[in-house]
């Protein structure tokens, strides 16, 4: 079935590409890989902290990272890339130029506004009669703001080389912000200004180790306050995308505030923090890397109105990550214990947080297979410029999600937020894949016979490390919850790629033949 293609810039003939996807996407996993390891690492030195100074901190760090998703990371990429690959090279040039000079300004001032209205901002993530210290969720907000500049040029950098598919250079570049403030935990006073300060100096490395790489390939741009005929197009697809992002971040705010609450113990929102690591260490190695490395050849083929081929990438890019996140999903509920345990060494162990962190995680696990699927779809969407459309519907979701909060985490405690995120991302999957399939025809039984297959695998996975895990001392602490993720966690993996052996599964094949290589 073909419906007649979205209205897209007739683009200048591309270059061939210079790797292959494969190739790309281990790459982009690699570097997410280091980036989420020494990001637990750095987690882990956070927690040693006293609980009252990281419940502050994490609630600080909510208001540079909001507005980061906002004009930075998600929406610069999504918006940024198809509109720059259509381009020539000076157009690319003279694009990067405008654009950068744009969001220099805009951070700027917002880095005026954050600092002038920080305690309007901490009145909105604390609570009256919140055990959280108010006055240093001021200070600290006022300390972090600056980070958006940082972290926002870092993303025009992460974009520009993405777009010319240099992955190497923008994946690794998150590993210098995590070394750089764990140098700064291990050597420097354990007070929250050094605390904070660790954050932006980690900020600066990440910005600073991609400069050479933009200039080796000629992409470095110099930031110019001037019009271009092409940032209207990207300013149209980022305003959807955006305000997509700010409900998302609308309702982490409701959640922050809620976990903040007099109804939940010091530790809470420190628990929240340390499942929130190890999910998007999850989400980021499984799902969204495979997305990025995925998304250049998408924007490409919806520029040449390939839509088979389109059609084909789509299927191809489905079942790669769900075949990935399938059995993450199902060894992280089984084994959420285990994997909030290496947060907590011996002298820093804090139930609260360690029962908060187990109850949350255990629940986003079951969402991590729905949101794969939205990942990639909504990449479709985005290389396709018919942003509105995708973040229409991911915008409904964040408020259904929000109304199921309300209703769920009063009966399922801590695991009611993970279950609202799974419900409400099998609604967005079901609309994504109907609109998909009126504009261009979507492989659903393909992908559908691919479940049936990946689904029972992974939950024999999740059952044979559960099962093992009884065997095993218990969670709380870091070296039991090593153990755990090591053998459970192991013997878990092996059934999984037994399986996938003994069903034929091509995606066994292929990551097997890339290991040996």
């Amino acid at each position: 079935m073909t419906a007649p293609p979205p209205p897209a810039p007739i683009p200048a003939t591309p270059p061939p590409p210079r790797t292959s996807a494969g190739r790309n996407i281990a790459v982009v996993m690699a570097g997410t890989l280091g980036s989420r390891l020494t990001g637990i690492l750095r987690q882990l030195l956070i927690n040693a902290f006293p609980t009252a100074l990281t419940d502050a901190f994490f609630l600080a760090t909510r208001v540079p990272n909001t507005l980061r998703e906002l004009l930075a990371e998600g929406a610069l990429i999504n918006a940024f890339i198809p509109v720059y690959k259509a381009l020539d090279e000076q157009g690319r040039r003279s694009l990067a130029q405008a654009f950068s000079g744009v969001l220099i300004a805009v951070n700027l001032l917002l880095m005026g506004l954050g600092i002038l209205a920080a305690p309007w901002i901490a009145g909105l993530l604390v609570p009256p009669g919140s055990p959280i210290n108010f006055e240093l969720v001021v200070y600290l907000t006022r300390l972090l703001v600056p980070f958006l500049m940082l972290i926002s040029l870092s993303a025009i950098a992460m974009g520009l080389l993405n777009a010319d598919e240099h992955f190497r250079e923008s994946s690794f570049a998150p590993v210098a912000f995590n070394f750089a403030s764990i140098a700064v935990l291990l050597l420097a006073p354990k007070s929250a200004t050094w605390l904070g300060l660790g954050w932006l100096i980690g900020g600066f490395a990440q910005l600073v180790v991609q400069l050479p790489s933009l200039t080796r390939f000629g992409l470095l741009p110099l930031p110019a306050l001037r019009p271009h005929p092409a940032m209207r197009r990207v300013l149209v697809n980022m305003a959807p995308f955006t305000l997509t992002a700010g409900a998302r971040q609308l309702l982490n705010f409701y959640v922050q505030r809620l976990l903040s609450g007099p109804q939940y113990p010091s530790g809470t929102v420190t628990g929240y923090n340390n499942a929130e690591t190890l999910f998007t260490l999850a989400n980021g190695l499984f799902v969204v890397s495979p997305a990025l490395a995925y998304f250049p050849r998408f924007a490409q083929q919806a520029g040449e109105r390939d839509w088979a081929g389109f059609r084909a990438l789509t299927l191809s890019a489905l079942r790669l990550v769900t075949f990935l996140a399938a059995p993450t999903s199902a060894l992280l509920v089984a084994l959420s214990g285990q994997a909030v345990s290496i947060f907590n060494l011996g002298h820093s162990f804090d139930p609260a947080k360690f029962r908060a962190g187990s109850g949350i995680l255990e629940g986003w696990a079951l969402a991590l297979l729905p949101w794969a699927v939205n990942t990639i779809l909504l990449r479709t969407f985005y290389a396709r410029q018919r942003v509105r459309e995708a973040v229409s519907v991911s915008a409904l979701g964040f408020v259904a999600e929000v109304l199921l909060y309300r209703l769920l985490t009063p009966v399922f405690g801590y695991f009611g937020f993970g279950l609202s995120t799974t419900v409400v991302g099998v609604l967005v999957s079901a609309a994504l894949i109907a609109m998909y399939q009126r504009r261009l025809g979507f492989p659903l039984r393909a992908l559908l016979l691919h479940l049936l297959r990946v689904v029972p695998m992974a939950a024999a996975a999740g059952l044979a490390a559960w099962g093992v895990a009884q065997l095993l001392p218990a969670p709380g602490h870091l070296l039991p919850g090593l153990l755990g993720l090591l053998v459970a966690g192991g013997v878990g993996g092996a059934v999984y790629l037994a399986l996938g052996l003994a069903l034929r599964m091509p995606e066994v094949g292929g990551l097997l033949g890339r290991l040996r290589r």
